[in-house]
Order: C-alpha cells, then structure tokens, then sequence
C-alpha cells in the first residue's frame, strides 16, 4: 500500500503543516463543497468554479486527520444537486448531505435525496441564487417540508442584520436550524452585536445550531491566528458547546487564491475551545447527532 504524502501541497490549502493536535477519530468537517468539472455550473452563476473533486478532499483528510465530512451543495450549481450526490457515493457512509432546492420541491425528491444520504436544505440569504431573490417565505415553506424528513434539518447563509430582522421566523422553524459561518458577524463587534444576541437566544431555545467556519470572511486580521475572531468562537462555545459543528468550507471560494491554510482553521478552533473536551465534542459527538452518522 502506498502512504499518502503529507509533505505535498493540498489544492486549495497553503501550507504542508499539521494541526497542532491531532484530531480524534471520527473527527468530522461539518462544512464543504465539491466541484466537479463533469457537472456544468447553472447558468445564472458567473464565475468558472474551481476544480475541487473528491480526490482533492481526500488528501485534505489526510492532512487534517478527519474522517467524516458534510458535502454542502454551492450555489454554483442552482438547485442541479448531481455534483453533492456523486461526491456522496464517492464518500460513502463517512459523509452526508446539505442540498439545494426550490420552494415547489416534492416530496419524492426529497425522498430520492435522504435515500444518497442528504440531511438538510441549505437557503442561501447572501449568493445570487438561481431563482432570484431568496425571501423569509421560502425559507418557511422549505422548513415544513423538511419536516416530514427524519433527521433533516435548515441550514441558513445570512447577513447578520437578516437574522435580526428575522429572529421570530428563525425561531419559529418546525425543524432544527443550522446558522453559517459564525452568522456572518463582524469580528470587530463580537459578543456585543446586536446578531450575536439573537443567536444566543436562538441557541437558549435548543433548536438552533452554528457552524463554527468561514473565519477569514470578516476578519481583518487574517491568518494564521484570525484573532479578532476569538471573542466570538468563544462566546459561542461557552454559550452553547452542544450545538456547534466546525467547518473548513473547503475550497474556500470567497477568499483569493492561495490565500487559507486549513490547518491553521483547525489550530483556531482549538483556540475558541479552550479545552480538548469541548473540541471533540465539536468535532465528534456534534455532527454525529445532527447529521445522523453512526456511533462507530
């Protein structure tokens, strides 16, 4: 058998580097994407996608020392979810779901997409999406129709003054709700952002849960220490350590090229945790319950 060669450079992830722990078994990435140049993006979308198929991920695991990983649908795709599906079977039982759909889904779609292993619907509030302006209604019409799905759940991309304005229909959703990217918050504001005050009363609820991903989309300081964001990683895990998943969001299309170090993600997570308990938690016992992995 040959061993992987962890000197050689990931695609789209600077560095050679390991994080500095080594992550625990079944340690799961809760948030990434594939693009594959077998599926043609949707015309609304205008930028060429990266390439980044599976074998590319799977040198990132390799890296990382995760083992479980959360295939998100990108709007490059519309609602066109061929892309996540074969990265699923690719996968297999390590990896589950997140789609993208229209508000007219039908039932035997959805049923068709928890049968390759998808978990939840992401609604994206911030990328042009392929049907124009996404609004509170779909949002609301797509959660009661997850709700016939075992285990599935919202998944939502917002801007911080969305979740604001919309607080009593994130807390109203019949099904759980999963909030990216930190919400979105400014690193400057932190704990004092009037977002970050609804999400703490969205997590007291017990139905919400936040990705702790995307680090470098507001933070001023950048790698490798994005330390502006530790104020807010470590709110939110002493706020609510069971109801966070961590993400890489691999291959990292919001940032220029060459530009994030994955294992340096991992290194700030261990910084908002403050404790090798919480980050296994995070890491492990998190994504199992949400996404429904096994327990072995």
């Amino acid at each position: 058998m040959t061993l992987p060669d962890l000197s050689a450079p990931v695609p789209h992830s600077v560095g050679v580097n390991r994080p500095s722990r080594a992550l625990p078994a079944r340690a799961c990435d809760s948030h990434m994407h594939i693009f594959d140049a077998r599926f043609a993006r949707s015309p609304h979308w205008p930028r060429t996608p990266p390439v980044a198929p599976v074998a590319a991920y799977r040198q990132l695991q390799q890296r990382l020392g995760t083992s479980r990983t959360v295939v998100v649908t990108p709007s490059t795709y519309g609602t066109d979810n061929a892309c996540t599906l074969d990265a699923l079977d690719q996968f297999g039982d390590g990896a589950r779901g997140v789609a993208v759909v229209a508000h007219d889904v039908g039932d035997a779609e959805l049923d068709r997409l928890h049968a390759r292993r998808v978990r939840g619907l992401r609604v994206n509030f911030v990328s042009p999406q392929s049907w124009g302006e996404t609004t509170p209604e779909m949002l609301t019409t797509l959660a009661r129709k997850v709700a016939r799905q075992p285990g599935w759940h919202i998944q939502v991309f917002m801007h911080p003054e969305q979740i604001v304005a919309w607080a009593s229909v994130l807390a109203a959703l019949p099904v759980p709700l999963v909030v990216d990217h930190l919400g979105r918050i400014a690193p400057a504001e932190g704990p004092a952002a009037e977002a970050f005050g609804v999400l703490r009363r969205l997590l007291d609820g017990g139905n919400t849960w936040v990705k702790l991903s995307g680090a470098y989309m507001r933070s001023t300081v950048h790698g490798p220490s994005y330390a502006d964001t530790l104020p807010l990683g470590r709110a939110l895990v002493q706020a609510a350590p069971e109801r966070l998943v961590w993400g890489s969001d691999w291959p990292h299309t919001t940032e220029a090229p060459g530009t994030v170090n994955d294992a340096d993600l991992v290194d700030v997570l261990q910084a908002w945790c403050g404790s090798t308990a919480a980050m296994d938690r995070i890491l492990v016992d998190n994504p199992t319950q949400i996404y429904g992995f096994g327990f072995c």
